[in-house]
């Protein structure tokens, strides 16, 4: 007899904060994770749990205006460990909640590591278990055999689209005399602080033509023949791909100038490259929006040409790995199990959720799902007017299996408030969002 009740299988962000989720509920996981045991993705570069492999932001914390800074909240109301460990390894970021990737990798193995119902292993799975209660949190680098297992599970062959890593740069050789540091509108996050939280580094008329024409004529990374029609994900494009759509496309997304006041000119510059804190000291930044495909000698070639990066010394490169996903409206039930196999639940970014957030939160559910049913209690359905509820209605929900894509939470996705002006709906439904919640977690008045 196996001396745990619930094996997980990848330690990412899901699988970690699923195994929490059990083990708060004193259900006894093993946790197996093939980093460690001589296996890699060609993203990650630890062996360390909820390794972020690229950004490292969380994006808003605004849970009032901001559906993902919604989800935040719900998580935290709901005892996240992903969201715990974020907070001692918060870096300044304005308004979006932004961590040391190093410091809150290592809190979140150290705090699993040291709960008495977790067993970590290091260790590859190449085939699904054909019984005991599983949860697939293996993300979107599912190493080539499990992921033939998982399709041939389903039934169906799974699918596959292209994220981007961004580049990340040491302080030390960014030059500040053509830089300043501002956020957009000098708008101060929830945190406090003076707003300016970004390193920013403008760009003439000029200086903003040539860089596109270098990103269109700059060597690539050469696609596979099983990689040629595989879609990329709206919300993590490569530069390059958004820059090959009009030549002002890059002016109002990543490299938009408005709210920016240049303090040598007193002017908005024509455009803008943002750069993001990436660890808690301060010496590494990354370029916001930069994901690419570009080879990397092309990379320091056009980087180069920033303003303020003349000099700039890499400490990583942006990369481009094959991510996969399945058709979860189709193949899974209302708590994630797979209709085929019900022992077996998935979570995390191969459900097609998409970002660190979402990841987690489905992680989440997915471990109070497979709690509920370890004790032999009834886990009472999410309210769709959350957004825990409706991320989940996003991956479960009744969609046309043909178009589903990658999703993060957005207000798109909840139920509808007719009745509010449009410029009070963001608050009125997280307001009800609030009220929902703590309705269903027994609460006798909302927070």
């Amino acid at each position: 007899m196996p001396d745990h009740q619930v094996h997980i299988i990848g330690g990412g962000l899901a699988g970690s904060e699923a195994a929490w989720q059990l083990a708060q509920a004193g259900v006894k996981v093993r946790l197996s994770e093939m980093r460690g045991s001589g296996d890699m993705t060609p993203a990650h570069q630890t062996d360390g749990l909820a390794e972020l492999v690229c950004s490292n932001s969380f994006r808003s914390d605004d849970p009032d205006k901001n559906a993902v800074g919604l989800l935040h909240q719900e998580m935290r109301r709901l005892g996240s460990l992903i969201m715990a460990q974020a907070e001692p390894a918060k870096v300044p970021a304005g308004s979006a909640l932004a961590v040391d990737r190093h410091i809150f990798s290592e809190g979140v193995t150290r705090t699993l590591s040291e709960h008495p119902n977790v067993e970590i292993v290091r260790e590859r799975i190449d085939q699904l278990p054909t019984e005991g209660l599983t949860i697939v949190a293996t993300g979107p680098l599912t190493a080539p055999a499990l992921a033939a297992s998982i399709g041939q599970a389903a039934g169906m062959d799974h699918l596959a689209f292209f994220d981007a890593i961004a580049p990340v740069i040491h302080f030390d050789s960014i030059d500040m005399d053509k830089c300043w540091m501002a956020n957009r509108w000098d708008k101060i996050g929830p945190g406090g602080g003076e707003g300016k939280d970004y390193i920013n580094c403008p760009m003439n008329k000029e200086q903003y033509q040539a860089f596109v024409q270098g990103l269109l004529d700059g060597e690539k990374t050469e696609f596979k023949d099983w990689e040629k029609d595989t879609p990329y994900f709206e919300g993590c494009m490569p530069i390059e791909v958004m820059a090959s759509r009009g030549p002002e496309t890059l002016r109002h997304g990543p490299m938009k100038p408005m709210g920016l006041d240049d303090p040598r000119t007193g002017r908005w510059p024509y455009a803008v490259v943002q750069l993001r804190q990436d660890n808690a000291s301060g010496t590494l930044w990354n370029m916001v929006g930069f994901q690419t495909k570009l080879k990397h000698g092309a990379q320091v070639e056009l980087f180069r040409t920033i303003p303020g990066l003349e000099q700039a010394e890499f400490a990583r490169l942006g990369g481009l790995h094959r991510n996969t996903f399945i058709q979860s409206p189709k193949l899974l039930d209302a708590t994630l199990r797979l209709k085929s196999a019900p022992h077996i639940r998935f979570a995390g970014q191969v459900t097609g959720c998409e970002g660190y957030v979402e990841s987690a939160a489905i992680g989440l559910l997915a471990g109070r799902f497979a709690a509920a049913e370890v004790v032999g209690k009834e886990f009472a359905p999410l309210p769709a007017t959350t957004a825990l509820g409706a991320l989940l209605g996003h991956v479960i929900g009744n969609v046309d299996t043909a178009d589903y894509q990658p999703m993060n939470v957005n207000f798109g996705l909840f139920p509808p408030i007719d009745d509010v002006k449009k410029k009070q709906r963001k608050e009125a439904l997280t307001s009800r969002a609030r009220a929902a919640l703590g309705q269903w977690l027994g609460e006798l008045q909302p927070a």
